[in-house]
């Protein structure tokens, strides 16, 4: 099928007078300005909201209201200070750090156990923990939110980190990363009487540190979004984390006090820590949707 669609394409150009270099140059192009769309549609809410974050009240109504204003300064100091939205922000970057660290060394164990061991129905074990990817968050918030408090983490940084130190996705793409390194490595290792611990910090991380950074990314940026679990469990203002922060810059919206101004600086402040990781680690990040994919 293939073989006759390219035959129909290359008549078609035939016919119009058409070369090949001519229809690759005019593909390219195309696809060039798709991309390019599909950016200026990603950017552009973006772009709106870092203009609107610069002005006095931050009401757009027309194109017109889209210049640049001059209250940047002052709306991001605001934002950090007033409203305390720095201390969010440093909660969000304490819990994203415990959360990556903890999924690292659980993952890694995990999955070097489901490869490279003989583990009793460890294909079974390896299902089911694909398996809890079926699970909604929401459907496991009253029994967790029991278990929380029954162990008395409510209201702190247990509660926001513990319930998210296990990732069937990290354990997935570790398999499937560990599954592509040749076995001769791994049989020389045994042959040379490489313990686990050895086998692991002096093997398997040195050539997975690409796909490690990649989740690394992954699991930060979920970390780091988290809004419905620290809503539920934390009470303190003081230990919130920046997702949730975000309401308290809305002001007293009965009274008409909503500064859009105010709720876009803190919408700049919350993206720029993932998005300074993603921009710096993309090579790594990309190779680890390539594993996924495969």
């Amino acid at each position: 099928m293939d073989g006759v669609i390219q035959y129909t394409k290359r008549r078609i150009d035939a016919v119009i007078g058409r070369s090949p270099e001519q229809t690759e140059q005019g593909s390219n192009a195309g696809v060039h300005l798709q991309l390019w769309v599909l950016v200026l549609l990603v950017v552009f809410p973006i772009a709106v909201a870092l203009i609107v974050s610069t002005k006095q009240q931050g009401i757009v109504t027309s194109l017109g209201n889209l210049a640049p204003g001059t209250y940047a300064l002052e709306n991001y100091r605001e934002a950090i200070v007033d409203y305390n939205f720095g201390r969010f922000m440093w909660n969000s970057l304490v819990m994203s750090t415990v959360v990556v660290a903890g999924k690292l060394v659980i993952s890694v164990c995990a999955a070097m156990a489901i490869v490279y061991y003989r583990v009793p129905y460890k294909d079974l074990v390896f299902l089911f923990i694909l398996f809890t990817l079926l699970l909604p968050v929401p459907v496991r918030f009253i029994p967790l939110y029991q278990l929380i408090n029954d162990f008395g983490w409510g209201n702190s940084l247990l509660a926001i980190t513990v319930p998210y130190l296990a990732s069937a996705t990290a354990v997935f793409i570790l398999r499937q990363h560990f599954l592509s390194i040749p076995t001769s490595i791994v049989e020389t290792a045994k042959l040379d009487g490489v313990g686990p611990i050895k086998f692991m910090v002096y093997v398997l991380i040195p050539m997975s540190k690409g796909v490690l950074v990649g989740v690394s990314i992954i699991m930060f940026v979920y970390a780091w979004n988290q809004y419905l679990w620290p809503l539920v469990i934390i009470n303190s203002e003081a230990n919130q984390v920046a997702q949730v922060g975000l309401q308290l810059l809305q002001g007293d919206v009965q009274g008409g006090q909503l500064s859009w101004s105010l709720v876009m600086a803190g919408s700049i402040l919350t993206l720029i820590p993932p998005l300074v990781l993603m921009i710096i680690f993309r090579k790594p990040l990309l190779e680890t949707f390539t594993i996924q994919q495969k």
